[in-house]
């Protein structure tokens, strides 16, 4: 009996220590619901939540309250939104584009982006290339929500350095997320602005990133991928694949 009062104390230690990270996660997907349903975030925003799946996405990838996040090619900031709400106001997301995408968005895009990043307190925005965003080495976290295939339209070697500028920005050890449309490895999925997984994988590992986990949770059997991204017929609901992946700790 006396080894049963030694070991107690300890069990309960332990149980508090499992329950704290399932509490936490609890707090920050209340955060996130509360923020998601604003009125200032805009309707057409809300109205993609249930294909893309924020409540699930951010858990899978493990970012938590606290971190700092790149959002990689974050467009007029979808994820920017989502990310802002799930690190809290002890966090930090940088909301980054390039000088060019905004350049050839316009002014009122430009607008756009700092109305954002200025409504929402821990957010900053960020007009730089990748490849010289100077933040390497101070992220716990990144990621590139529908970019990789157009950079790889681009060629190898600039879906390379696309994400060698993710991987840079990253501390040692941290966490990655890599979503896109899936395309078939016989189709043109340039014109259709797809990306075959097998390509995704071989550039994802070229990079120097280990791919931690694959989900299906962004799936649309409905999508037979002959469709472009855009196609009206797809309501924005293209199938897509989510890596997590993982810069070397050392």
């Amino acid at each position: 009996m006396q080894a049963y009062r030694v070991l107690w104390p300890l069990v309960s230690l332990l149980a508090l220590g499992a329950a704290a990270p399932a509490q936490a996660q609890t707090e920050q997907l209340a955060r996130m619901r509360t923020a998601l349903a604003s009125p200032d975030r805009p309707a057409e925003d809300k109205a993609r939540d249930a294909a893309r799946r924020p409540y699930d996405v951010i858990p899978f990838l493990g970012i938590t309250s606290g971190m700092t996040v790149l959002d990689v090619s974050a467009g007029a900031g979808w994820y920017t939104e989502v990310l802002s709400a799930a690190v809290g106001p002890t966090g930090k997301v940088y909301m980054q584009n390039s000088p060019g995408l905004v350049e050839r968005q316009g002014e009122a895009f430009r607008n756009r982006l700092q109305a954002r990043a200025d409504r929402l307190g821990n957010v900053e925005l960020v007009v730089r290339d990748m490849s010289d965003v100077g933040l390497d080495g101070q992220m716990d976290a990144a990621i590139t929500a529908l970019n990789l295939h157009d950079n790889y339209n681009r060629g190898e070697d600039s879906a390379l350095a696309f994400l060698r500028g993710m991987y840079d920005a990253l501390k040692p050890g941290g966490v990655g997320g890599v979503i896109d449309h899936v395309g078939l490895e016989d189709h043109d999925n340039s014109k259709l602005h797809r990306i075959a997984k097998s390509v995704a994988r071989d550039l994802i590992t070229k990079t120097g990133f280990s791919i931690e986990a694959e989900s299906d949770m962004l799936a649309n059997p409905d999508d037979d991928h002959t469709l472009g991204n855009s196609d009206a017929a797809l309501g924005r609901n293209t199938d897509r694949f989510l890596f997590r992946v993982r810069k070397p700790a050392m």
